[in-house]
């Protein structure tokens, strides 16, 4: 069986500035930052930043699919229920993404099918957590 080979595509380069502490501003050049701090005291932790974008990803698309059907949400929450490894490094080992929608119109069954597709199918967040992608890194120490 041949193996399908996927094309790469760049993505926007993002800037982490060290505030003070564990607190980070984290940003794409010249765009609007979100503070990171790794004790959750001033913004949310890294972790809390992870299951933020993964609810995040796969609300966009709910809204989207909703909205293409002609029953757009009027509200939308998304609740993440995570379970992390208890060893060094306490990655994620599950998450709930717990819907709460209200669009007019709308059936259970298409309210349903618009979350499983966003979940299985489009979130790219959430296939990026499961996919094989390797990270590599560079270093500048400035004086």
């Amino acid at each position: 069986m041949a193996e399908i080979q996927s094309r790469t595509l760049p993505h926007q380069t993002i800037e982490v500035d060290w505030v003070a502490g564990e607190e980070f501003d984290a940003h794409r050049p010249g765009g609007p930052a979100i503070r990171l701090d790794g004790a959750a005291k001033s913004g949310p932790s890294p972790f809390d930043a992870l299951l933020a974008a993964l609810a995040t990803c796969a609300a966009t698309d709910v809204v989207s699919i909703l909205q293409k059907q002609r029953t757009p949400p009027v509200a939308l929450r998304v609740s993440v229920e995570a379970r992390r490894v208890d060893a060094t490094p306490k990655r994620l080992a599950s998450a709930v993404l717990h819907f709460s929608i209200a669009a007019p119109g709308a059936t259970t069954e298409k309210v349903a099918r618009a979350v499983e597709l966003s979940v299985t199918k489009y979130c790219s967040v959430r296939s990026s957590l499961i996919a094989d992608a390797p990270v590599t890194w560079t270093v500048e120490l400035s004086a």
